[in-house]
């Protein structure tokens, strides 16, 4: 890659630059490189000088096709080892194999609009008939806008742009849900360890939470944030282990919860004997952990499946309007969470 004059990387000329120079949609550009004979003439020759004067070069994948069809979708991720992105790209792997295409993963290091761009770049350069975008999007641009325009797009986390389809959990009823339980066992407030800011998801877990608790009539507590990883959670657990009057705590992750219950342990105090804690996403060590985790269940594998079916429909009809398909969460009660202690 090249670099801007602030000292950047830039991206190579994609075949969405060729399109753009040349007049043409970014399918078209894809059937003239490959020899298809509905291109008039014309058309071709405008494809080629465009490509000779960005400077673009195919890729291997590309130059094979024949039929006009790639039978491969994209997927946007970020590049992390929490299981929630893992489990999510396992359904959409198997969901995607059963349909008879392939999966091209493009990774981005960071949620930087840049890096969202040439990630979704970089897969629309392999003539992907349709792209899942897994991460949050909390800030488009005109070029993102472009390129979920030009190609089928799909996102998963409750982010979207003008032309994208939406398959999501309903995050803010989650947290609700979650909160509610707490308040029901007798306990006078939640406080709440959220994800980073930059995250829709943390946000709308934060909404959730705060509404739960304002409708109750109870005092809000101020949140804490975490990063999503046990460590984050690790810290801010003992910092709420020193409030006198604390007996429940809204963990916005798994991950985390289980960092704050160990802080918690390690300050004295039991779970859920002193401190009830609910944690997020019910992933496969939540039941093991010590004590088992009072949870939200997040279907991650069958998100994944369910953001295949969606998006090949819309890749078999682009014209049709893209509607959010929301998925209900589910409260699972474990050991985690008891009746408020007496003071």
């Amino acid at each position: 890659m090249s670099k801007r004059s602030d000292g950047k990387e830039t991206r190579p000329p994609g075949m969405v630059d060729v399109a753009r120079a040349a007049g043409v949609s970014p399918q078209t550009v894809s059937r003239a490189l490959a020899g298809h004979p509905n291109v008039q003439e014309k058309t071709r020759a405008k494809v080629l000088a465009a490509v000779e004067q960005l400077g673009y070069r195919r890729n291997n994948a590309a130059r094979m096709l024949s039929s006009g069809r790639s039978r491969t979708i994209g997927v946007v991720t970020l590049q992390t080892n929490f299981y929630s992105r893992a489990a999510v790209t396992t359904g959409i792997e198997h969901a995607a194999h059963d349909a008879g295409y392939t999966v091209s993963t493009a990774t981005t290091t960071s949620l930087d609009t840049f890096a969202i761009e040439n990630a979704l770049s970089r897969l629309v350069d392999q003539d992907v008939e349709g792209i899942i975008l897994s991460v949050p999007l909390i800030h488009t641009s005109r070029r993102i806008e472009q390129l979920t325009r030009a190609t089928p797009t799909l996102t998963i986390d409750g982010s979207r742009t003008d032309a994208t389809e939406v398959v999501a959990v309903d995050q803010t009823l989650a947290a609700r849900l979650a909160t509610e339980h707490l308040l029901d066992l007798g306990h006078e407030t939640v406080w709440h360890i959220a994800g980073p800011d930059e995250w829709l998801e943390a946000g709308q877990r934060r909404d959730g939470w705060r509404a739960a608790l304002e409708a109750a009539g109870r005092p809000v507590p101020p949140p804490l944030e975490g990063d999503w990883t046990p460590a984050s959670g690790y810290r801010n657990g003992l910092v709420l282990a020193r409030i006198p009057d604390l007996t429940a705590i809204f963990v916005a992750s798994d991950e985390m919860a289980f960092g704050v219950i160990r802080a918690l342990h390690e300050a004295g105090l039991r779970v859920p004997e002193d401190v009830s804690v609910v944690g997020f996403d019910d992933i496969e060590l939540a039941e093991y952990c010590s004590p088992s985790l009072t949870t939200i269940a997040q279907p991650f594998q069958h998100m994944g499946r369910l953001a295949v079916t969606h998006l090949l429909r819309h890749i078999e009809d682009p014209g049709t309007v893209p509607e959010p398909h929301t998925v209900a969460p589910r409260l699972i009660v474990r050991a985690s969470t008891a009746p408020a202690p007496a003071r």
